[in-house]
């Protein structure tokens, strides 16, 4: 998810960088939630088609790299002034957010580590609601927080870089989604 948020935010900017990491705040939010309050059912139907979930992440994280690769390369950013004026929404920014927590999704071993930390924590909605309520808000905002500051730190940065420096981290960031699929496909298949 790093070089998807990565390579939106230095080709579209800082509204679409946040609203991608704000998909995949959502999914933690939502993998913490589902292992805090102990909804047994769908966990256990998350673990029990985990192959066939990871399998489909995988081959969609690989996808967009080859998206990334085959696409045209970003120029320079627009300057002040240019383009759309800040409130005026940008295309793209719903599917922004539902492809990263889609994709978010797609990774049912979240769920045990989030299991794995809650069980560690000896945090269960039967024990009370409030730890329970108050971790996956944490988890929330926690990973929101990340990726506003992080969006915000490329979206600085993409002001100063040569359309060769955004070209390569363009490059970089479509071979790694290629090579993250491709394990997180083979992962699946094979456990």
């Amino acid at each position: 998810m790093f070089f998807l948020v990565l390579r939106r935010t230095l080709v579209r900017g800082w509204r679409s960088g946040l609203i991608s990491g704000l998909g995949v705040a959502t999914g933690d939010a939502i993998y913490a939630a589902l292992a805090a309050f102990g909804v047994a059912a769908v966990t256990a139907f998350l673990i029990s088609e985990r192959r066939w979930i990871g399998l489909a992440g995988g081959t969609a994280i690989a996808l967009i790299g080859v998206g990334m690769l085959r696409s045209p390369h970003p120029g320079p950013p627009p300057q002040a002034g240019e383009g759309k004026g800040r409130d005026q929404p940008e295309e793209g920014e719903g599917k922004d957010y539902v492809s990263t927590l889609a994709l978010t999704l797609g990774n049912p071993p979240t769920i045990l580590s989030f299991a794995a930390v809650f069980a560690g924590l000896r945090l269960r909605a039967d024990a009370g609601w409030q730890p329970a309520i108050a971790l996956v808000l944490g988890v929330m905002l926690g990973s929101a927080l990340w990726w506003v500051m992080w969006s915000g730190v490329v979206s600085v940065l993409r002001q100063r870089m040569t359309r060769s420096v955004t070209r390569g981290i363009s490059v970089v960031a479509g071979v790694a989604l290629i090579g993250f699929g491709l394990v997180a496909a083979v992962s699946a298949i094979s456990s």
